[in-house]
């Protein structure tokens, strides 16, 4: 990936709460957590803590206030050192952070961080002491997204890891305002939300380059997005690169989601499914009979194939087809691929 991947990717659209899990791990915090952080030896002074990031000591110190339950850092200093740009907000009264994927909001003595148009508390609020603006030291893990230790009276920064690959069908793409996107692997509710931002590269799987106007529902992509996602349904994150993984790049692409109601055989020997449901798109059928070829792909919402003997009468799928139909109602095609819905659990 290039390294600017690495720092730069959209803002998150909807409300963030970090979470955890197969899409939505956060980065590991050895031994800090907000709720369990470690309290120095001793309680009743001000013990003064060492920064180290990547290796190497910042200017900035650490102290743990008497009764805290962890440490507090220098805000600006350690920010900056992490690439953050810094904004003092007269408006708010509050200092702005921003990086890539990640925008937050910290105000002295309020114990409630704005994390992408999301509130969250630590274990404390942040404090101002000599003309800086401390925060607790879970800051970083939890809001900045950085791994974060705390060894004796040191305070020890590491970079997370900052994305992982995950493989689908897209379902839908918003190419309309401020914040593009791409769904994959389900529609509504189901799959993710990749949320496309100015540095997010797109190509085929040979490296040709691609822009986000050249996507089309039904190609199979994989995806590498943050770590981290929305809660909510379905989750959105945001995403550094799209590579897609058909050999074929097909002008335009119509998908209806629904149910087989019949699978039958034309006198030729093609068999031929009707789907009846939702139109994924303004010019895609509620209804259509789509015939399949022996080039119509058939795959899971991840795009491993399946066999053949899954296209049933009942079946959950996705036709995904050109637009060259007949007249007929319903309007007959040729299945492009075949998406088989994983009943859900």
């Amino acid at each position: 990936m290039r390294p600017s991947l690495k720092t730069s990717a959209v803002l998150l659209t909807l409300s963030l709460a970090l979470s955890t899990g197969a899409v939505s791990a956060a980065p590991m915090v050895t031994s800090l957590n907000a709720d369990t952080a470690p309290q120095a030896a001793s309680t009743t002074t001000s013990n003064t803590f060492t920064i180290e990031l990547n290796g190497s000591a910042i200017s900035g110190k650490g102290f743990q206030p008497s009764g805290a339950k962890e440490p507090l850092i220098p805000l600006r200093i350690v920010a900056e050192a992490l690439g953050f740009t810094v904004t003092w907000n007269t408006a708010t009264k509050a200092v702005d952070l921003n990086k890539g994927n990640i925008f937050t909001t910290v105000k002295s003595g309020e114990n409630r961080y704005a994390v992408n148009k999301m509130n969250t508390t630590l274990s404390t609020a942040p404090l101002t002491k000599e003309n800086k603006l401390y925060v607790p030291a879970s800051f970083v893990s939890k809001v900045l997204r950085q791994t974060i230790s705390v060894e004796g009276q040191q305070i020890v920064i590491a970079p997370a890891a900052e994305h992982m690959k995950e493989s689908g069908v897209i379902t839908a793409i918003n190419t309309d305002g401020k914040y593009p996107s791409v769904q994959i692997k389900g529609t509504g509710t189901s799959g993710i939300v990749l949320n496309v931002g100015e540095d997010t590269l797109f190509q085929m799987a040979d490296g040709s380059m691609l822009t986000l106007a050249d996507l089309q529902i039904g190609m199979t992509v994989e995806a590498e997005h943050a770590l981290f996602s929305t809660r909510s349904l379905p989750p959105q994150t945001p995403v550094y690169q799209i590579t897609v993984q058909d050999t074929e790049k097909p002008a335009m692409l119509l998908g209806t989601e629904g149910t087989i109601e019949s699978v039958t055989t034309s006198e030729d020997g093609t068999r031929m499914i009707r789907i009846k449901g939702t139109g994924l798109s303004e010019t895609s059928q509620s209804e259509i009979v789509l015939r399949l070829s022996a080039n119509t792909a058939l795959v899971k919402e991840t795009g491993e194939a399946v066999d053949a003997a899954a296209i049933v009468q009942g079946a959950k799928v996705i036709g995904f087809y050109g637009p060259m139909l007949t007249k007929s109602l319903p309007a007959i095609g040729t299945a492009w691929k075949v998406v088989v819905v994983t009943p859900q659990s």
